[in-house]
């Protein structure tokens, strides 16, 4: 047997908005995984943030390797390249070497209709 009426046609007050609501459509609001005790309408509640969970999920960010060792024989390791129908030729920015053409044009056009 229940300690408590079934409340079929009760009201409650939502504690986030103070509308009126039916007893059983008022939901606990939960922040950071822990109930506040606060009882708010169900198309009022708001999801838990998973931002506010820090710490919860170990996150490993490593740090860089130790004492390198690039591939400095090669030349083509250290170029940069265009593709076509881009690039093609070779223009020099101090020890790099891209391919890469630019042109630009300006004109004047008429047009004449009869």
């Amino acid at each position: 047997m229940s300690r408590f009426s079934r409340g079929n046609h009760a009201y409650g007050i939502c504690d986030m908005t103070g509308f009126r609501y039916k007893l059983k459509d008022l939901v606990p609001e939960i922040v950071n995984q822990r109930p506040t005790g606060f009882r708010v309408g169900k198309d009022v509640v708001d999801k838990d943030q998973p931002q506010l969970q820090l710490g919860k999920v170990k996150v490993d960010d490593p740090r860089p390797l130790r004492d390198p060792r690039p591939d400095r024989a090669q030349a083509e390791s250290r170029e940069l390249f265009a593709w076509n129908p881009v690039g093609g030729g070779d223009i020099a920015f101090g020890s790099v070497t891209v391919g890469l053409d630019v042109e630009a044009k300006a004109g004047k056009v008429t047009v004449t209709t009869s």
